[in-house]
């Protein structure tokens, strides 16, 4: 399922227009990203949280030559599934 199928189902589901709901998915996923980037952890309860991550430093190696390299410290994002989310796939 892809964004604008997520939209339509929802809309169909609630009865608002794709519009309305395109405009909230689009503000939940602004306000979520925004969050995570100051470090905030986003947490939704049983279905799932996200938070900014930290990957220090290391050596990697090119895959082509061979040759050891430095990979660079980097942030992430950590995404995991909450209880009812796991529930449901069983």
């Amino acid at each position: 399922m892809n964004k604008s199928e997520l939209v339509a189902a929802i809309a169909e589901s609630t009865g608002e227009s794709q519009a309305a709901v395109n405009r909230i998915v689009d503000a939940m996923f602004d306000t979520i990203a925004a969050q995570v980037k100051n470090g905030t952890k986003v947490t939704i309860p049983g279905w799932l949280s996200v938070e900014k991550g930290f990957r220090a430093a290391r050596a990697g190696r090119n895959p082509q030559t061979g040759a050891t390299i430095q990979i660079a410290a980097s942030n992430t994002v950590k995404v995991s599934a909450g209880s009812k989310l796991k529930a449901s796939v069983k």
